[in-house]
């Protein structure tokens, strides 16, 4: 590694000691062990490695080394996101959710410029991720659906499965997007959902307005699918609910869900066929 040799001597030590450990990702303590150092010794160390932007800050006393052949970033480093996330949450009981699991099950189009974490005990952003990062609260009844997802050649995360990343979606529109983009997102996966652990999520989160917006997006993609459909109307009640919270409140479409449809189904199929 060429760039060791621009570096003093304890600092080339401590960064080749740390790729031989296979740890580009590691903590003060890390480095203390390694450099044998005290810790205001090796934290004056660690802030001079960062002016020098040779490593990154991702929290309080976690740090990322920033390959050197990305030559002179003017962001913040975080590396992989998906593994910066993990990285800085503070609870095992987090998931990659919302419209990040979108964009990793193939239900965008658009390049990932936030991730959202579902996160079941409350944690501040680290101030180095503030503009990368949104965690969203979730009670822990609704932690489930979760596996472990590669997002590279050697790590995994937490990640919502295609079905529960469908009934998330569809719970909180304001962190995928919107429903039109929901609707898509269902299109363009439409032949990889398994529709019957679908209709059992559905169940289990068991919330009205998930299942008339799930039924609801069904009837505008014409995806035929009467046995959830059949359960689906099920939740219709006598309420109306509005189809997708973060647009004005107005009537476009009429539909049997019992749904203010303040969307229009002209408007989702355009984005669809567009």
């Amino acid at each position: 590694m060429k760039f060791l040799k621009t570096l003093g001597k304890i600092s080339a030590n401590l960064i080749s000691a740390l790729y031989d450990r296979n740890k580009t990702i590691f903590k003060i303590n890390d480095a203390q062990l390694i450099t044998g150092k005290n810790y205001n010794e090796v934290t004056d160390l660690l802030s001079e490695l960062v002016r020098r932007k040779i490593i990154a800050r991702l929290k309080a006393g976690k740090f990322l080394i920033i390959p050197q052949e990305l030559g002179n970033i003017e962001q913040q480093y975080i590396g992989n996101w998906y593994i910066a996330a993990r990285e800085v949450v503070n609870s095992p009981n987090y998931y990659i959710a919302f419209y990040s699991a979108m964009h990793y099950w193939g239900m965008l189009t658009q390049p990932l410029v936030k991730l959202f974490v579902a996160i079941s005990q409350r944690q501040t952003v680290p101030l180095e991720m503030k503009n990368k990062l949104v965690f969203v609260f979730v009670n822990k009844k609704f932690v489930w659906g979760i596996n472990d997802q590669w997002v590279t050649k050697t790590e995994k995360v937490r990640m919502s499965d295609l079905e529960k990343t469908i009934v998330d979606a569809l719970g909180f529109p304001r962190y995928c997007g919107g429903i039109s983009e929901i609707a898509k997102g269902i299109w363009l996966v439409k032949d990889k959902i398994d529709y019957t652990k679908l209709n059992k999520y559905i169940s289990k989160y068991n919330k009205n307005i998930v299942a008339k917006r799930l039924g609801y997006i069904l009837d505008v993609l014409k995806i035929n699918q009467p046995d959830l459909k059949a359960e689906l109307k099920k939740y219709i009640k006598n309420r109306y609910d509005l189809l997708d919270p973060t647009l004005a409140v107005k009537r476009i479409s009429k539909n049997s869900w019992r749904l203010i449809d303040n969307v229009g189904q002209k408007q989702i199929l355009n984005l669809i066929w567009h």
